[in-house]
């Protein structure tokens, strides 16, 4: 770090100086000060000074104490324009002579800061943060207890008005999904021109999923039933809280919880939104290891984990109604159209005999593949008797969205 921006480090994180005795109403003045001389001197003057690990950590901090709505607000919007404005990892064309071809590299920044506490920049970042934040950093089982929590407060939210704890977390959880995108994508970017997996090995995405705190198969079937349970979560229930508190106390509901009811609203599609792009992610990266797998590029230090495509399927199938109800709320049509094709594979072929490297399949892999099935009087009966009508109807529409 040079010395100017330690200098704009110091003067802005004495904003947040709490020595002495404070009411809340001025520790809450300090920091909105604070994310307001943070986007003033790194947005708004666009001097191209990168905000250092202590002042990421600081809004990230405001940001996972969650003590107001108009902070948790702030400090997210102010994250999400920093990242855009300042990437962990720049595009930048190859200088290599070796290629014959134009290649991209992916160069780190100096300054990298992540909110997670793996990777090659979380010793630096627990470094920077030690003093009072040391705790915000989140590892894979933070971020897993993360979706379960809000999923529990789903389920609260049904029986009274919604507190700023829910709408907090959504906003976390929206954020660190963001981050593993943002991470991922400029990782696979360059992955599809050198085709090297160590690129994807190293991502935030797959060092949160081979972490040995969690049991990756079980968290991700209850990420599954989280995603699918959007559709027992009606928002209509909020109404008649809201409703009900005006009629139970003779007052009009105050607008602390009118405004986080509405907040409410937006961040729960957009947190079920995040839960998707999350599953896309995974799969993405399961699709990716497969074709690593298949050029010998992968080691028994990548480890082995089933893909997340499989669990859906293994979770779903035994029950229509769940599985309809996935299809509902699942949006993604590349997968989702995968995700069809592999179960209608599972009942139209027989398990091919496959080696760890071996791409050869006699599965069905394209729905012309398996609308050729439907071709014929017997095979149609076929399907049905294995399948069932209703399924079969069901998955045909949706293939057909």
């Amino acid at each position: 770090m040079n010395s100017r921006n330690r200098g704009i480090e110091e003067n802005i994180m004495a904003i947040l100086d709490s020595s002495g005795i404070k009411e809340a109403r001025h520790v809450l003045d300090d920091r909105l000060s604070f994310l307001e001389a943070v986007r003033s001197a790194f947005l708004v003057s666009n001097t191209g000074i990168t905000p250092t690990r202590k002042l990421y950590g600081a809004i990230f901090h405001i940001l996972k104490d969650n003590t107001s709505l108009e902070l948790v607000m702030t400090s997210y919007q102010l994250l999400i324009e920093l990242d855009k404005h300042f990437p962990r990892l720049n595009l930048s064309p190859s200088n290599s002579e070796a290629s014959s071809s134009k290649t991209t590299e992916l160069l780190p920044v100096e300054e990298d800061w992540s909110p997670f506490s793996f990777g090659l920049v979380s010793y630096y970042n627990e470094m920077e943060t030690r003093s009072k934040n040391s705790s915000i950093l989140l590892d894979s089982l933070d971020f897993f207890e993360l979706a379960q929590k809000i999923d529990q407060r789903f389920d609260e939210v049904n029986r009274q008005v919604p507190g700023l704890k829910l709408v907090g977390d959504m906003m976390l959880f929206q954020y660190l999904v963001n981050v593993l995108e943002r991470d991922f994508v400029s990782r696979n970017t360059v992955y599809k021109e050198t085709g090297s997996w160590s690129l994807i090995r190293e991502s935030l995405l797959n060092m949160l999923l081979v972490s040995r705190r969690i049991s990756y198969k079980a968290v991700m079937k209850d990420c599954v039933f989280i995603l699918s349970n959007e559709f027992y979560h009606p928002d209509g229930v909020i109404v008649n809280n809201l409703e009900n508190a005006k009629q139970s106390s003779g007052e009009t509901v105050e607008s602390y919880d009118v405004t986080l009811s509405i907040s409410y609203f937006e961040m729960k599609k957009k947190t079920y939104m995040a839960m998707q792009k999350f599953f896309s992610l995974i799969m993405e990266l399961d699709n990716i290891k497969k074709q690593a797998d298949m050029q010998g590029q992968t080691s028994r230090a990548d480890g082995a984990r089933t893909p997340l495509l499989e669990i859906i399927l293994d979770e779903l199938t035994c029950d229509e109604d769940l599985f309809s109800q996935f299809l509902q709320v699942f949006s993604d049509p590349k997968w989702k159209l995968e995700m069809i094709v592999q179960y209608f594979s599972k009942y139209l072929t027989k398990p091919s005999v496959r080696t760890r490297r071996s791409s050869n399949s006699t599965e069905v892999e394209t729905l012309d593949g398996i609308m050729s099935c439907f071709s014929n009087d017997t095979s149609t009966r076929s399907i049905i008797k294995k399948i069932g009508t209703d399924a079969a109807q069901l998955l045909l529409a949706h293939a057909f969205q």
